[in-house]
């Protein structure tokens, strides 16, 4: 018997005390959503309010709504906090994960403190190679960052180890998985419960993709559905689905399981009818007092990205989108970092909440260490480009900047940048005859001439407007 507990008896079945308060206390837990309803502000609507400059009431009805989501398994009760959603700066995602031809768990850890410490948001531990379960509790042990995983990797992974067939999964044991992952502290989970019978039957009636299908875990589910005829359990059980996630306060998120993998395929019938269920199911969920958020395209031309963020947030009741990417292109292999970077910036322009990083190595393989650094580093770049042109408030910032760069005072402009170690490196491997200048204009400094013609005119933090 475990010292400080006392053994009773409940229906005749011995059980240990602890174990017992800690089931009746589930009982008792609520969500974020639940409390926001009941008019209770946590603390932790309190930090991300204090965070995003909102009054804390504000962020309750948004959460209330379902509008915003909060991560917050309670098994990890140090995670950083980070609210996702309506009014709120645009979120970046990083994801990492050993794959069947690499895997190297003390990688895997340094990639997720690297995207920690490059500003990323949150962390989507998506292994599927060697040990999964060391490796997700060694990744959810380092980092402080909100951690989601996609369970279907696992569960498709350990049925052809067992079986030699993926198709002979037990959904009992993909349920069991679920809550396995969950009580080692994962904050939300990508679950593909939009991927039925309907939704296949689109996509056979349409013909296959230029991209085929580009989800791994949606691809398999497909697989399981047509080997065995029965109904995606994760679409059939979603109540129970719902059930799991709301016992640790964790963020479902609607994958993307059909999306495209090609701009040819973007918005075909097959990709529309998992995003009609998608935004169904985030009703249904928010109704049950679970957290949810919607999964969002792969690859999409810049000129739709605008369409698809309004029908998600129009079918869904605005629920929080969960972007991946989008790569407006295929032909960028090798770049798809930047192609990506620049659909990010449309999305965050147009409502997207949460943004899924793309590494120079999309399409290519397994990402490094500094391919992650690469990945969350364009992305926070393109979500403040986003951000920026959403909210116009934010731009004193930008203010800040150019007045700093105007008047050469480098010290105050590297305060206001997205990032001060490599500007501050690059100036100082390329340093300038003159201190106040650099060596891309040297003697033809147009900062200085300037401010040498306009020296007079100067008022206050800018220059006086002669009409």
């Amino acid at each position: 018997m475990a010292k400080g507990s006392e053994e009773i008896f409940i229906s005749s079945e011995p059980f240990f005390f602890d174990e017992f308060i800690r089931q009746a206390l589930e009982c008792f837990i609520k969500t974020q959503i639940e409390l926001a309803r009941e008019g209770v502000i946590t603390g932790q609507m309190e930090k991300v309010a204090v965070d995003e400059e909102y009054s804390p009431e504000v962020i309750r009805q948004r959460v209330a709504k379902g509008e915003i989501v909060i991560p917050n398994n309670p098994n990890r009760p140090d995670q950083i906090v980070r609210g996702i959603g309506t009014g709120l700066s645009t979120k970046v995602n990083a994801s990492i994960g050993t794959s069947s031809d690499i895997c190297n768990i003390d990688e895997e850890v340094r990639k997720a403190l690297a995207a920690e410490e490059e500003g990323a948001d949150t962390l989507m531990e998506l292994s599927a190679g060697g040990n999964l379960d060391r490796v997700r509790r060694e990744v959810l042990a380092a980092t402080r960052l909100p951690v989601g995983n996609v369970p279907l990797y696992q569960a498709f992974k350990e049925t052809a180890r067992r079986f030699k067939d993926p198709s002979r999964l037990d959904p009992e044991y993909l349920f069991d998985l679920i809550e396995q992952q969950l009580s080692d502290g994962l904050s939300f989970m990508a679950i593909h419960c939009g991927i039925n019978q309907y939704t296949i039957e689109r996509l056979r009636k349409q013909g296959y993709r230029y991209g085929g299908l580009a989800s791994k875990g949606g691809t398999f589910m497909v697989a399981w559905m047509d080997a065995t005829g029965k109904e995606n359990p994760l679409y059939e059980q979603f109540d129970r689905v719902c059930g799991l996630m709301k016992k640790y306060d964790a963020v479902l998120s609607l994958g993307n399981g059909i999306r495209a993998g090609a701009i040819h395929d973007s918005h075909d019938r097959a990709q529309m009818a998992e995003m009609i269920i998608n935004c169904e199911l985030a009703e249904l969920g928010r109704e049950m007092g679970c957290q949810m958020m919607v999964e969002g395209p792969g690859h999409v031309p810049l000129d739709e990205i605008e369409g698809n963020i309004m029908l998600e947030k129009r079918m869904s009741g605005n629920a929080p989108y969960y972007v991946l990417g989008p790569i407006p292109l295929d032909t960028g292999a090798g770049y798809d970092h930047v192609g990506a970077a620049i659909g990010a910036a449309h999305s965050a322009r147009y409502g997207a909440d949460l943004i899924c990083y793309i590494t120079p190595a999309e399409h290519l393989a397994l990402p490094t260490e500094a391919d992650v650094r690469e990945g969350v580093r364009v992305t926070r770049l393109a979500v403040r480009i986003g951000d920026i042109a959403k909210y116009p408030e934010k731009r004193e910032r930008e203010k800040r900047a150019g007045l700093a760069r105007r008047d050469m005072r480098w010290n105050d402009l590297e305060k206001e940048l997205l990032f001060p170690e490599i500007a501050r490196k690059k100036r100082a491997e390329r340093a300038p005859q003159e201190e106040q200048t650099c060596t891309m204009c040297g003697d033809f400094c147009a900062m200085k001439k300037g401010m040498e013609v306009f020296k007079d005119d100067i008022r206050g933090d800018k220059i006086s407007r002669v009409d």
